[in-house]
This record gives structure tokens, C-alpha cells and sequence, in this order.
């Protein structure tokens, strides 16, 4: 899957989230297209017509473009009449029946990726609680595209694996955020982005051949960290857990692996492909 396809995908499971969320019910978004400072409207829910299918929207003009131009939510009450935006857009809008319309930008690092919009087919006020909601899913789509742009950014700074196994310093980096990442998931709380975060874990290992056991999840993480060069008492830390659970988990996956050294752990997960 392409980039710019998972970040689409990222944008409409987003709008599921954001009906649910809020009890808004239309949602629309997309992207900011890369190199303009435009996005293009790709993902619909709850619409009955396609009216604002693949419409772009500039930065600066209506709802969404003011968004993006001010990297912050906005929302008016009755759209076609509304003095807080340009009306550009007025005629898909109408189209669709929508009058009460939020637009909330979609920031990672400090740079608008895209917009979430949710809608009424009623002039109503969007309050507090509704925003509230709309920004926690956003937040919750920043995370994801964060950990998927740090997770494809990793694997060329390693470079190609050696011959003998001696992946170089570079790889040092991938290990740690792998370790990270894993570390990450369970504080998610939705299934469907915590499940999207361990598919990025992947991206960074190389699968092979199995050579061993499959390992629990918390058995994973905990020779993460290991692999990463941490102690019992630092994968701890990093796991919440106690460092008697953490030696329980690690004695598991070396028997599991058919190591007897934590060193030999690693390498052993590696060979099986369940590590960078």
C-alpha cells in the first residue's frame, strides 16, 4: 500500500470514529495533496450523494481551507450564509444537504496532513463537547501517521542488511523504535489504530523461514527492549510492569526459542524474523 493510500485509509476509518464520536451524521475528509496547499475531499460517511466527492479545497477558502490556513478547528452554524468564510464551496455543500459543518485540521509536526469534517443537515450549534470529540479523533490520526512516516523512515537509514548478520549501527535506531512502537500499543485504546501501530512494527523486521516458537505479544516486547540493549530493570520501566514479571516473560520466550541466554534470545527472534 502506497503512502499517500494508507494515509487515505488512515482518513476514512477516521470518519467511522468521528460519527460515533460525536453522533454527527456526516463526516467527509482527505489529504493536504503533497507539494499544494490544497486538500482533496476522498473519503465520505453518512453521505447520500457524491456531490463532494474529489472537490479540493484551497487553503484559505471556505471551512476546511480556513482550517488548514490557520492549523486549527473551525466550524459555523449555517454555512451558506455564514461572514466567517469565502463561499466557494457553497453549491456541493447545499447539494448535499449539510448546513452545521466543523472542519478539523489533521497537524503532524507543526505541518496540516489533512481534514476532518463532520456535519448536521440542521442549522444547530456544534458546542464544546462535539469539538472535543472531533479533536480526539484527529489526535488520534496524527499518532497513527506519525508512527507510520517514523516506521518507513527508519528502514533506509539501516541500509540493506550485511552479509553475516551484522546489520550495523544504523539498525541500532531501528531496534530501539521498534521496542518503542510495541511499547506504544497497549496504551491505545482503539482496536482498529492499535492494530495499524503493530502493522507498522512490522514494516521494520524482515520475516524469514520461522526458526522457533511463536512468542506472546508481551513476550515480544519485552525482548524489544531486550534486543535494544536495555536492562530488566529499564524494560520495566518502559512496560510499566515489575522487573519479576518482566524476568517471567523473558524466561518464557528464551524456553519458546530454545535459548538459554538472552543473547541468544535475540538472535534466535531475529532469525525467526520477529525482530529487527
Amino acid at each position: 500500500m502506497t503512502s499517500d493510500a494508507a494515509g487515505a485509509a488512515e482518513i476514512g476509518g477516521a470518519l467511522a470514529r468521528l460519527r460515533r464520536a460525536t453522533g454527527l451524521p456526516v463526516a467527509f475528509g482527505g489529504l493536504v495533496e503533497p507539494g499544494r496547499p490544497q486538500v482533496r475531499i476522498s473519503e465520505l460517511s453518512g453521505t447520500t450523494t457524491a456531490a463532494l466527492r474529489s472537490l479540493t479545497v484551497t487553503s484559505g477558502n471556505g471551512l476546511g481551507g480556513k482550517a488548514v490556513a490557520l492549523a486549527r478547528p473551525c466550524a459555523v452554524t449555517e454555512y451558506s450564509s455564514s461572514r466567517q468564510i469565502s463561499h466557494e464551496y457553497d453549491a456541493p455543500v447545499a447539494a448535499e444537504g449539510i448546513r452545521s459543518v466543523l472542519a478539523v485540521p489533521v497537524v503532524v509536526r507543526r505541518r496540516v496532513r489533512g481534514v476532518l469534517y463532520g456535519a448536521l443537515r440542521s442549522a444547530q450549534p456544534l458546542g464544546d463537547r462535539t469539538l472535543g470529540a472531533a479533536l480526539a479523533v484527529a489526535r488520534d490520526v496524527e499518532q497513527a501517521l506519525v508512527v507510520r512516516d517514523e516506521a518507513r523512515g527508519l528502514l533506509p537509514q539501516a541500509g540493506p542488511e550485511p552479509a553475516g548478520g551484522d546489520r550495523g549501527a544504523g539498525w541500532e535506531q531501528v531496534r530501539e523504535a521498534h521496542a518503542a512502537l510495541r511499547a506504544l500499543a497497549p496504551r491505545i485504546a482503539d482496536p482498529g489504530l492499535r492494530a495499524e501501530l503493530l502493522a507498522a512494527c512490522g514494516l521494520l523486521t524482515a520475516p524469514r523461514p520461522a526458526g522457533g516458537g511463536s512468542l506472546a505479544p508481551r513476550e515480544l516486547d519485552v525482548l524489544s527492549w531486550v534486543a535494544a540493549g536495555a536492562t530488566n530493570a529499564t524494560v520495566a520501566e518502559r512496560l510499566g510492569l515489575r522487573p519479576e514479571t518482566v524476568k517471567g516473560y523473558l524466561r518464557s520466550a528464551m524456553r519458546k526459542l530454545g535459548a538459554h541466554t538472552r543473547g541468544e534470545a535475540v538472535t534466535a527472534a531475529r532469525r525467526a524474523g520477529l525482530l529487527p
